[in-house]
């Protein structure tokens, strides 16, 4: 897991929670951070926040779908702004303030979602792309910590 956020309280509240369900948690500042870190730790999934400095989390996500190392890699917009449930290159929205609870079941649903579909070069998705609700949740994979080590 990746973790992106700009304030240190929010991201080590994330971190804990899911940490506590068996998680590797890596944390970043920024977006900016976050591309830099991204391809060392090569997490299972990545959560954004929308409001960063240097890189805010809807442009992060946007660069992430445009590199093909991590174009399916699942992103999970977590802002207190509405403007990320709007984000096409996220797969899921979770708003601050959040149930831990919440938090959990949206990052287990997008490790076991259907991967984003293919794009053709030049051309539309292939495909309508999986909502986070849409995978199973509380399966016996769900404690499966992403390749990162600790931050």
């Amino acid at each position: 897991m990746l973790v992106v956020d700009d304030n240190k309280v929010i991201r080590q509240l994330i971190r804990v929670n899911l940490e506590l369900e068996g998680f590797e948690v890596v944390t970043a500042a920024d977006g900016a951070e976050c591309l830099d870190v991204v391809h060392r730790v090569r997490p299972d999934v990545v959560t954004l926040d929308v409001v960063m400095p240097r890189l805010d989390g809807i442009k992060t996500a946007q660069r992430l779908r445009e590199d093909p190392r991590t174009r399916h890699l699942p992103v999970a917009i977590i802002s207190a702004c509405g403007e990320g449930e709007g984000a096409p290159a996220a797969d899921a929205f979770l708003a601050k303030p959040f149930e831990p609870a919440d938090l959990v079941r949206v990052v287990r649903q997008l490790l076991h979602r259907e991967p984003r579909p293919r794009r053709q070069a030049g051309g539309p998705d292939a495909g309508e792309e999986p909502a986070a609700g849409d995978g199973p949740s509380g399966s016996p994979a769900a404690g499966r910590a992403g390749r990162a080590g600790r931050n």
